[in-house]
C-alpha cells in the first residue's frame, strides 16, 4: 500500500519506490484498475473526501508519468469512510492514510 502524512497529498519517499514497482507491473499486465484514496478521521468529512481524491490523483499522475496508460486507471477518493485500522491510535490513523490499487 501507499501511505501519506496527515493532511497531505504528497507521496512519502518510500512510497515512490513502491509505485515504481507497481508501475512496472501495470505496464506488463492488462486490465483496468481503480486507485482508491483513503484518509484517517482527522478533519471534516468534506475535507477528507477532497484529500482522498487528491491522493488518488497524485498516484494516478505518478503512474502515468512512469508510462502506465491512463485510460486503464481511475482515481477515486473515499475519504474516511472505509478505515481498515483503528483511528483511535496514531499507528491506526497512519495506516488509514493510504492508497489501494484494485483491479476492476
Amino acid at each position: 500500500m501507499i501511505y501519506f502524512q496527515t493532511g497531505s497529498d504528497k507521496l512519502v519517499p518510500a512510497s515512490t519506490q513502491s509505485l515504481d514497482v507497481i508501475a512496472q507491473y501495470l505496464k506488463a499486465t492488462e486490465g483496468n484498475y481503480e486507485i482508491q484514496g483513503h484518509t484517517d478521521d482527522v478533519g471534516t468529512d468534506a475535507n477528507n473526501l477532497t484529500l482522498s481524491q487528491k491522493r488518488a490523483q497524485t498516484v494516478f499522475d505518478y503512474l502515468v508519468s512512469k508510462g502506465v496508460n491512463g485510460s486503464r486507471l481511475k482515481a477515486v477518493g473515499y475519504g474516511e469512510a472505509q478505515p481498515k485500522y483503528d483511528n483511535k491510535t496514531a499507528d491506526g490513523r497512519a495506516q488509514n492514510r493510504r492508497i489501494e490499487i484494485v483491479k476492476q
